[in-house]
C-alpha cells in the first residue's frame, strides 16, 4: 500500500483504516483516536493518537501530532512526536520538529526543523 522502498515500516493495508478524513473535508479542533487513521483532507488543531497516522499526498495538516507511527506523504506544519517512527515520503513536506525512535526522510522529501531521536 505505501510503496516504502522494500521496507516493512508501514505494513498496513487500505482496509486497516476504520476512519479516513476524505478530500474536501476540513476539520478544525482536536483529534484523538486509538485505531489507524488516514487524513486525505485538511486539519487544523491537534492530533493525539495511540495508533498509526497516515497523512496522504493531497492533504494539509496544521497541527502538533503525537502518535505511534506517522507517515507523511502530504504537507504538515507542526511538531511531530512518534513513539516508534516518523516517515516522510518523497512527496512529504514537514515544517516542524521531529521526536521519535526512528526517522526516515526519503530522497525528495522536504523537512525544516529539528530532529531528536530517542531510545
Amino acid at each position: 500500500m505505501f510503496d516504502v522502498k522494500e521496507t516493512d515500516y508501514f505494513d498496513i493495508e487500505d482496509d486497516t483504516f476504520d476512519t479516513v478524513l476524505e478530500p474536501g473535508i476540513r476539520f478544525t479542533g482536536n483529534i484523538k483516536f486509538i485505531k489507524p487513521f488516514m487524513i486525505r483532507g485538511k486539519v487544523n488543531g491537534k492530533i493525539d493518537a495511540t495508533s498509526d497516522l497516515v497523512i496522504d499526498s493531497c492533504s494539509e495538516v496544521n497541527a502538533d501530532i503525537n502518535a505511534v507511527r506517522v507517515l507523511i506523504k502530504g504537507k504538515v506544519h507542526g511538531n511531530v512526536t512518534a513513539r516508534d517512527l516518523v516517515f516522510v515520503s518523497a512527496t512529504g513536506i514537514l515544517d516542524g520538529d521531529i521526536t521519535s525512535k526512528r526517522v526516515v526522510l526519503e530522497p525528495g522529501s522536504t523537512f525544516s526543523g529539528r530532529c531528536t531521536m530517542v531510545k
